[in-house]
């Protein structure tokens, strides 16, 4: 099982972080341009045990998730956890704090791939391409909301 996580302060209030990723619209503002992402659901609102159905479009090969919302804990964590996607296991952990004047955005990624053996190979190729999707996805949300002060 890999690890990942990617840590950035953004100058805003706890709420409006947590509220930023409780709307699922916001996805699609804070995906890289490479990857299309497209909500299959209609129902914008995010609750405990919610099933989020999500196509990926990369390298114009679609992809399915069904992703459950396992735990809502306003304003401190959301944490998601893949039943359909093309790991063997997905769990990411949205974790939001005060630091001073700050907020802290904690993204805690956990991965493994199908495939057994075969898959360790990818690993670090998945491991890394996961880190720049996260990487650009802190900096647009940084960017969205420190343009509201």
């Amino acid at each position: 099982m890999r690890k990942i996580i990617h840590t950035s302060l953004i100058n805003c209030t706890l709420e409006e972080l947590f509220d930023f990723h409780l709307d699922s619209n916001n996805i699609t503002k804070i995906t890289p341009k490479n990857i299309k992402v497209e909500l299959l659901d209609h129902d914008t609102q995010t609750y405990e045990g919610k099933i989020v159905k999500i196509k990926i479009t990369k390298f114009f090969i679609p992809i399915y998730w069904k992703v459950k919302i396992e735990k809502l804990q306003k304003p401190d964590a959301l944490v998601d956890i893949a039943t359909k996607s093309p790991f063997k296991f997905w769990k990411h952990q949205h974790l939001f704090s005060r630091q001073g004047d700050l907020c802290e955005l904690k993204d805690i990624i956990e991965f493994e791939l199908p495939l057994g053996i075969l898959g360790k190979l990818f690993e670090p190729l998945i491991e890394f391409d996961i880190q720049s999707m996260f990487q650009y996805r802190h900096q647009k949300t940084k960017t969205i909301l420190e343009k509201k002060l």
